[in-house]
């Protein structure tokens, strides 16, 4: 495969570079690319090789004694050019839909579920964003007594979403007007999307004859009825699930007390992360941002690979987040299976809630 810049053997030798380094997260010497890749040349061609790759910016020497490490654009180039990306093996993929199939159909569940298998089998950091809701089709309510003065609103929503909302009540309100209320919700809007419900609700409520209970009742969601699935909206937008970072924390890139620092702050910020991972959901398909690509100095040190999940208008990113040094094939290959397991997940919950 022709690679931009680069002749056979640059071709060649870098390639080896890049898998010494991922396999062993040492630099790579010329005498053991010699010895493990067969190169047909002598360990003082590849050598100059090396030089010659260094000065285009593709490796560089981490101290003056050292073999090569691998530059970002060597992973650039090695992703779009040099490896072939095949399917997951058969063990891998019925693990993972062991893992993610197994427990609750909720939306959240799965993609918590997915976060977590996707980062132990590839040893990095499982990710995962939750769907933007807005066009979500409602398709049942429930109103729910806490207390004398609060209901808990239940919202089901396309896909098994499911979302909530507390609604505070002045007096108590009878069983029979929670019911006909909760009638009347389902009458009025089920079927229809949030973003519709938000800019409709009142129009939608206000021509009902409703006993004197249920108007009280029903005129808390005329009154405040944008407001309060503005609430729904909030608790799910954005929503940013991790795996385990002990995981990663295991890399011999985290034994560095910076990089470690690093990932702590990186896992706390989850409104960060959302806003990055949500660019991503919106390009859809397969993403990899390797490093400075990231144009964040707190991502400098990680990759970030995701493919788009979707099931009607919900849709959303898995992926992983680790070092540089990552064993790329392997992870793409992963994230692209646990994308598609998730969204055939997401179809069915559709088909079963439908």
């Amino acid at each position: 495969m022709a690679t931009p810049g680069l002749n056979e053997r640059e071709r060649r030798v870098l390639e080896a570079v890049i898998q010494t380094y991922v396999e062993t997260a040492q630099p790579a010497g010329s005498r053991s690319l010699a010895h493990k890749f067969g190169l047909g040349v002598s360990p003082a061609t590849i050598r100059n090789t090396m030089s010659d790759l260094e000065e285009k910016g593709y490796l560089y020497h981490p101290h003056a004694s050292a073999g090569r490490v691998p530059t970002d654009v060597a992973y650039r180039v090695y992703v779009d050019s040099l490896i072939p990306i095949r399917p997951p093996g058969a063990t891998e993929r019925r693990r993972l839909t062991a893992q993610i199939t197994t427990g609750g159909s909720a939306v959240e569940a799965i993609l918590r579920r997915a976060a977590q298998s996707l980062g132990v089998i590839t040893q990095e950091l499982g990710i995962a964003l939750g769907p933007r809701l807005d066009d979500a089709m409602l398709e049942r309510v429930e109103l729910i007594r806490l207390s004398s003065e609060r209901l808990l609103v239940a919202l089901t929503l396309s896909a098994g979403a499911v979302r909530t909302i507390f609604v505070d009540v002045h007096g108590e309100i009878a069983d029979a007007a929670i019911n006909e209320v909760t009638r009347v919700l389902n009458d009025r809007l089920a079927g229809l999307t949030l973003r519709q419900i938000r800019s409709s609700l009142g129009d939608r409520l206000r021509d009902i004859g409703p006993t004197r209970d249920a108007s009280d009742l029903l005129n808390v969601f005329i009154e405040e009825g944008e407001q309060l699935f503005d609430s729904a909206l909030d608790s799910g937008d954005d929503t940013v699930l991790l795996g385990q970072a002990s995981v990663l924390a295991e890399q011999p890139e985290f034994a560095n007390v910076d990089n470690m620092r690093k990932l702590v702050a990186l896992t706390e910020t989850r409104e960060k992360l959302g806003e990055l991972l949500r660019r991503r959901s919106e390009t859809g398909g397969v993403s990899i941002t390797i490093g400075n690509e990231h144009n964040d100095p707190k991502l400098a040190s990680f990759t970030v690979v995701t493919a788009s999940y979707h099931a009607g208008p919900l849709s959303g990113v898995i992926g992983v987040i680790g070092p540089t040094r990552m064993p790329y094939d392997k992870v793409i290959s992963l994230v692209t299976h646990t994308s598609e397991l998730v969204t055939d997940l997401l179809k069915e919950n559709s088909r079963t809630h439908g």
